[in-house]
């Protein structure tokens, strides 16, 4: 590389997203990069001009390892949808004029479908405008759901926290009594795709029998059937613990989580904010059952635990950074590198290059054939595909028995 690199982070984070960060910086000052520099919050914060030179903050390899277990967007996040080039040829032309002005070569995206969208306009734009600089999408999402991609970088982990935090909760409801039982009902990120609330099955071994029930959102939701499955396994063992989707609908497309508080709030790619999907069923097994009821959103935990997560997932996120650069060195622009799977066991992958115009405002969603014919729990498929991802720990660096991030001032 002759010039200079930018790169940024967009959309939720993950607790693998900054090991995509360092593995973007460290290949591009090996490939001859002159300067990184890192957007502050995205896009949002390259048309404010607020772009950091990151060897300020990366100065030596312990500042590396410390960023690849870093939890969040070191960078700072943004949900930013870019409008359509012809609705606002300025702003284009704003953000191309700074990225002339850094000398930039390469533009990488870290970030999930929306971010893909954003290297869609901004390639094409270069395309329009004969510039030469070269727009790369580097996927991460612990919703799973990009497509072309067997997997994406910031699920594993996240898989990981979910089948540990729910064999802990149903370890938990085995020891306590009630006279009419207790129900917990854990509520998982996934608007539409099912990925995150599917990796519960793996909270099931030979030391427990995992939850009773899981419900993802490419099946429509049965109330009258999640109320005979609890019912069953109350009278049973006296617990129930089952696993939800917070975007669950029913047949009539009504998000379950709308039969109780809605907030009404919608980001601005038009998503309309979710929760209270386990509160409401709670609320509801309690009055039909009168049982005790316990309601879990694990909400921003499954994304920030950095402290569990997957030693898999962190290697392939600095992997597919580096390949990122690599790509954009070659020549490739509007494209989005992806993971292809070429074994389950022993488990072997890939980085590959595909076209971020079949990849942005897509969505891959849980083969159908891989939830049981009920829709209350995944096959044995599913298992064997999520397994290999959550392989391995990466411990953080303690200070003072907390652990210690690398830090913006």
């Amino acid at each position: 590389m002759k010039r200079n690199v930018i790169v940024g982070q967009s959309g939720g984070p993950t607790s693998a997203i900054n090991s995509s960060l360092a593995g973007v910086y460290t290949t591009a000052k090996e490939r001859g990069a002159k300067k990184v520099y890192g957007m502050r919050h995205g896009i949002q914060g390259l048309i404010k001009g607020d772009v950091v030179d990151m060897s300020r903050y990366i100065k030596h390899d312990l500042h590396v390892e410390l960023l690849r277990r870093t939890p969040a967007a070191f960078l700072g996040s943004c949900r930013f949808k870019l409008p359509e080039i012809h609705e606002d040829k300025e702003l284009y032309d704003k953000i191309f004029d700074q990225l002339h002005e850094l000398d930039i070569e390469a533009f990488i995206y870290i970030g999930g479908n929306d971010s893909m969208d954003t290297i869609k306009k901004l390639s094409d734009y270069a395309l329009l405008t004969g510039s030469d600089i070269k727009f790369v999408g580097c996927p991460k999402t612990i919703d799973n759901d990009l497509a072309l991609t067997d997997h994406t970088p910031g699920y594993g982990s996240a898989a990981k926290y979910i089948g540990t935090s729910i064999k802990e909760v149903i370890r938990d409801a085995m020891s306590q009594e009630y006279p009419k039982g207790i129900a917990t009902v854990v509520e998982v990120m996934g608007r539409d795709a099912g990925w995150l609330t599917g990796a519960s099955c793996l909270a099931e071994g030979e030391d427990n029998e995992g939850p009773d029930a899981m419900y993802l959102p490419e099946v429509p939701f049965d109330l009258d059937l999640f109320l005979k499955k609890a019912k069953k396994a109350l009278d049973e063992k006296g617990y129930t613990v089952v696993a939800v989707s917070e975007g669950v609908r029913t047949k009539e497309g009504k998000y379950v989580c709308e039969m109780g508080a809605d907030s009404g709030f919608v980001d601005a790619f038009g998503h309309k904010q979710l929760s209270g999907t386990a509160s409401f069923l709670c609320s509801y097994l309690a009055g039909k059952l009168g049982c005790k009821t316990r309601a879990i959103e694990l909400s921003t935990l499954q994304r920030a635990a950095s402290h569990l997560a997957s030693r898999i997932d962190i290697i392939e996120a600095g992997q597919i950074g580096g390949a990122s650069v690599k790509a954009a060195d070659e020549g490739s622009t509007g494209v989005m590198v992806v993971f292809e799977r070429e074994s389950d066991d022993p488990y072997q992958c890939h980085t590959a290059v595909k076209d971020v115009h079949k990849i942005a405002n897509e969505e891959r969603l849980v083969p159908r054939k891989w939830i049981n014919k009920e829709g209350t729990y995944v096959t044995d498929e599913f298992r064997t595909y999520v397994e290999p991802l959550i392989q391995g720990d990466l411990w953080p660096i303690m200070v003072g028995g907390i652990p210690r991030h690398l830090y913006m001032d």
